[in-house]
């Protein structure tokens, strides 16, 4: 199998290279700069800095992970532009190959988020939910989408993952965590109510895997826990699995303060299920924060 991999030096894309056996298959990671990430990516993988037709015309999948991080810096006007543009860009020009390909993928999946749902309250959310909250992480996932689904075709199938919050101790918004709670000064964020719909990286991956062996999946399709939790607990089964107390409580007006609008990703959330893989026979390994938890901080 040829695989195309976009954001291959991310969070999502390094585990699902480490993932994938190269002897058997063929990985080509489109990169903007190819030294730094052949350093990052230490395995048997072909690197290309420029996308052309017949990339797409030698590959059977496509994976298109790339993207600014939304929670690295402040949301300016400058920043939000760059994280639009670092996936619309590359998601058009991908679909755009395909469309004209004689031979195109089999398969693209194509990354999106939760926020494309924007704030809710604790109403449980699967696939079908259309009653969008309008804002800012709305608007980036759903042109994101938008553009994938201009591949879609009786030849090519298009998956969307709607990623919640990926739990990884090395990386992304867990690794960003451990240190204050580590130190007993963590704790819940305003009220700590808001619903956190979270996915251990290693069910990530696996869900990644079994779209790809299920034709049947395709659209939208949640990645997250079946089982979201609020901030409050999430902050608790964090503690717990540091042995650290969990006392302190992150007021919101502080937040917006320090983040400004990017702060509303720690305010709000969005309780997410993921029907469509549970519907497909999909198991997770960690469905229950306390144990994903341990597993990824023993």
């Amino acid at each position: 199998m040829n695989y195309l991999i976009t954001g291959g030096t991310g969070l999502i894309g390094q585990a699902l290279i480490k993932s994938i056996n190269t002897e058997t298959n063929k990985i080509t990671v489109l990169t903007r700069n190819i030294k730094s990430a052949s350093s990052v990516i230490n395995k048997k993988v072909q690197f290309i800095d420029k996308l052309l037709l017949t990339n797409i015309e030698s590959t059977d999948i496509v994976i298109n992970l790339a993207g600014e991080p939304i929670a690295d810096k402040r949301w300016s006007q400058e920043q939000k532009d760059r994280i639009c543009q670092s996936r619309w860009d590359i998601t058009e020009e991908i679909a755009q190959l395909i469309s004209i390909a004689e031979k195109p993928p089999s398969l693209l999946i194509s990354g999106s988020a939760i926020g494309i749902y924007g704030r809710q309250n604790s109403q449980a959310i699967d696939e079908t939910f259309k009653d969008f909250h309008q804002e800012f992480t709305h608007e980036v996932c759903a042109k994101w989408e938008e553009k994938a689904l201009l591949a879609c075709s009786a030849k090519t199938r298009v998956a969307l993952l709607r990623t919640g919050i990926v739990l990884d101790k090395s990386s992304g918004a867990l690794a960003k965590m451990l240190l204050p709670f580590k130190l007993g000064v963590g704790g819940k964020i305003s009220k700590g109510d808001q619903i956190m719909s979270w996915v251990h990286i290693d069910d990530m991956v696996s869900a990644i895997l079994h779209i790809i062996d299920n034709d049947n999946l395709s659209g939208p399709i949640n990645m997250t826990s079946p089982n979201a939790v609020t901030n409050e607990v999430f902050s608790k089964a964090l503690s717990k699995s540091l042995h650290r107390p969990s006392l302190f409580t992150t007021p919101a007006p502080l937040l917006k303060l320090i983040f400004g609008e990017m702060a509303e990703l720690l305010l709000y959330g969005q309780n997410v299920v993921p029907q469509k893989l549970l519907n497909s026979g999909f198991v997770f390994k960690h469905n229950k924060i306390e144990a994903a938890l341990t597993d990824l901080l023993q």
